[in-house]
């Protein structure tokens, strides 16, 4: 069988539907789009990201007999409390606290090197002076990338408030008219579809449904794991609590990989400030129960629906995703793998999946009969 054939027989099998070829072509233009256009549109997939957030809420008034403009109307006016109380509260200490650890980085440099000394006296044999010089240099440059990346950042963000006034003024507007005319908005689109898009309205179904509770759910798991941890470390005494706060909060979006690097800013705050003492083993061992809780007990409540994938396809869809999108791809790396994964299943494969999916019901008919 020659090459040709092969690929004749794979093309009739794949895309001798109608309706494969016309999703191929949408899946095509929609990731080109966010290739090419993404940062100029990042504003407009914000809002849409905040409007799938919200029109669930929007939802719950609806279904308890509230008009839906009413709806739309109280939904967004706690989304701008939010919205301000981010902006004008949280987000400045968040930056002083930055500020502070950033400030006193030498000081806890110099108190690690008097530990590697102090490991280095007690077991010669094991930790050798050039070892010691070694990792002392490459924690040097380390902690002289970090100042220079976060002055680098500080005249970054000075260049980009335009930028910022942009974002806090039209995502607000693109969210309240996204909630508002979302049938309006979807008409249209299918409107540009064929007539004939089963299969584009099966998996569109699917996929609405799991993004949107994927969303949400990461959306309140962020919340309840940064609370959480706030309070863990503000009951111990732990400086930066905030920062620190958010850093763990955010390790969520990147399973598996986010709690492994979180953990060494908490644990180096804590050794700096509490030594090798009870209260630094008390630290650390709470901080593995909130993610042991949040691992085990609430992830597997918020994301119950959506559908099982390997940890290997998730850690791989989010070096694929993330490198590609960087924070946006991280975030929506296990929705793309489910769509990927309901693709795979739902995907035509011509008169051999017809005649397989009629061999695989007959005997069901059969026992029926």
């Amino acid at each position: 069988m020659t090459l040709r054939t092969i690929l004749k027989s794979w093309v009739e099998r794949y895309f001798s539907d109608e309706e494969a070829l016309i999703l191929l072509v949408v899946l095509v233009a929609g990731f080109a789009a966010i290739i090419w256009f993404g940062r100029m549109l990042a504003p407009f997939f914000t809002a849409l990201v905040i409007a799938f957030l919200l029109q669930g809420v929007v939802s719950a008034f609806t279904r308890r007999g509230v008009p839906h403009l009413l709806a739309v109307i109280l939904v967004f006016l706690a989304f701008i409390s939010v919205l301000l109380t981010l902006a004008f509260i949280l987000m400045p200490l968040i930056w002083n606290q930055l500020v502070g650890l950033v400030q006193e980085t030498p000081r806890m440099f110099a108190s690690g090197q008097g530990w590697l000394d102090e490991l280095q006296a007690r077991y010669p044999n094991i930790i050798t002076p050039d070892q010691m010089q070694s990792w002392i240099g490459v924690a040097s440059r380390e902690i002289s990338q970090l100042g220079q990346r976060a002055l680098t950042l500080s005249l970054a963000s000075l260049g980009n408030i335009m930028s910022l006034i942009i974002y806090l003024v039209l995502v607000p507007i693109l969210v309240f008219f996204m909630l508002k005319d979302r049938d309006v908005l979807v008409g249209f689109m299918l409107s540009l579809l064929p007539q004939k898009r089963t299969l584009l309205s099966r998996i569109w179904r699917e996929m609405d449904d799991q993004i949107a509770n994927y969303i949400r759910g990461k959306f309140i798991e962020i919340i309840i794991v940064g609370t959480v941890a706030f309070f863990t470390f503000a009951f111990f005494g732990l400086p930066y609590t905030a920062l620190l706060a958010v850093l763990v909060g955010l390790s969520v979006l990147v399973p598996y990989i986010g709690a492994a690097v979180a953990t060494l800013p908490v644990a180096a705050v804590a050794g700096f400030y509490f030594g090798l003492s009870e209260d630094f083993v008390y630290v650390l061992v709470a901080y593995g129960v909130i993610q042991a809780l949040d691992g085990n007990v609430l992830a597997p409540v918020l994301f119950s629906e959506t559908n099982n994938i390997h940890p290997v396809s998730i850690i791989v869809a989010v070096l694929f995703f993330g490198g590609i999108w960087g924070f946006w791809g991280i975030f929506f790396a296990i929705p793309l793998a489910t769509l990927l994964k309901a693709l795979i299943y739902a995907w035509p494969r011509g008169m051999h999946g017809r005649e397989e999916r009629r061999g695989l019901q007959a005997p069901a008919v059969q026992e029926t009969e």
